[in-house]
């Protein structure tokens, strides 16, 4: 019924492919460009890896990619997406390391929207300054995605949220355009881009990640310490999930640092320490998503393995909320 009404009523071909998109864009890419620059921001995530993957096959060393690593990324990631694109593909790869600064703004800040907004503002403040110093040219590429313009009110639709990627250029930065190759993609069709050229599936399949990292994974006051803690707990967690086979059964696992300390033993002594609560959530659009009913013998190795390997921790409990009433993130 649908296939006679898309081919007889709407009259569409079926001719569109990947393979074609990817070629139709690549051409467009390289004339568009000419021989200028072109600097994109890239976050690690699906769609600004995806964009900066295929701008790449267009324009090679004609494109920098900017990568702030705020040091609030999971463990080793920032090493990864590095490594991904340093020698996958033929790019100029500018890795900020700042840590220290968006710590020192986050300093004795516990409430999440405004741990939210300064992590937002800081980001924002970082990359546009060094755009500033250095590539303030040429063109500038994101890696829009359709839901992404229809969500920021793109035409007629309602505006629901604006995302990173729908803010502005600063005033007194001159580009000539900006360069938005997946625009008119959904984010499947992002992922089967991505897989045609080349990136590595743990980068194309990765599960959602908040905007302001494990800095809302941290519940009340980011510290060093309590990130290396999280980044070490959540690190045994997924290295457990893929080692049994369970990943790829839930839609999003992760831990979380609830900053709460509690009493227990390691060998004769008293331990006050911190506890680590694990989330995974199964979900087909994540409007509405049910707890993983994981194994409690994959549970149990998960929490050995966190209490024996990472310091300050003696506890791991496990998030049983459906959403709703709880979000799948707790902050």
């Amino acid at each position: 019924m649908l296939r006679a009404f898309l081919y007889d009523v709407c009259e569409c071909k079926g001719e569109w492919k990947m393979d074609s998109f990817i070629d139709t864009t690549v051409e467009q890419i390289r004339a568009q460009v000419g021989d200028k620059g072109v600097v994109l921001g890239l976050s690690g995530g699906v769609d600004s890896s995806v964009a900066a993957a295929l701008i790449s096959k267009a324009i090679g060393k004609q494109l920098t990619c900017v990568f702030v690593d705020q040091g609030l990324m999971r463990k080793d990631e920032g090493d990864f997406v590095e490594n991904t694109f340093t020698k996958l593909f033929d790019m100029n790869f500018v890795r900020i390391n700042c840590q220290d600064e968006f710590l020192s703004k986050l300093k004795g800040v516990s409430d999440p929207e405004d741990k939210r907004k300064i992590i937002g503002t800081e980001f924002y403040n970082v990359f546009w300054n060094k755009i500033r110093e250095s590539y303030g040219s040429g063109f500038f590429a994101q890696g829009t995605i359709y839901p992404d313009r229809i969500e920021s009110g793109k035409g007629d639709a309602a505006k629901i949220k604006t995302h990173h990627n729908q803010v502005g250029v600063p005033e007194d930065i001159k580009f000539e355009d900006i360069i938005e190759p997946l625009k008119d993609l959904f984010k499947d069709e992002v992922r089967a881009v991505g897989e045609k050229l080349g990136l590595p599936h743990d980068l194309v399949w990765r599960q959602p990640f908040p905007g302001p990292g494990l800095g809302v994974r941290v519940i009340g006051e980011v510290t060093a310490e309590r990130v290396r803690i999280l980044q070490e707990a959540d690190a045994i967690l997924r290295d457990e999930m893929d080692k049994c086979g369970y990943a790829d059964k839930m839609s999003q696992f992760f831990a979380v640092l609830p900053g709460v300390k509690t009493v227990g033993v390691m060998g004769d002594a008293r331990t006050y320490s911190e506890l680590v609560a694990i989330r995974a959530v199964t979900t087909d659009d994540f409007m509405t998503a049910d707890w993983a009913k994981i194994p409690y013998d994959i549970l149990g190795k998960v929490s050995n393995r966190i209490i024996n390997e990472v310091t300050h921790v003696n506890r791991v409990v496990y998030d049983i909320t459906s959403k709703p009433p709880g979000t799948v993130e707790w902050e």
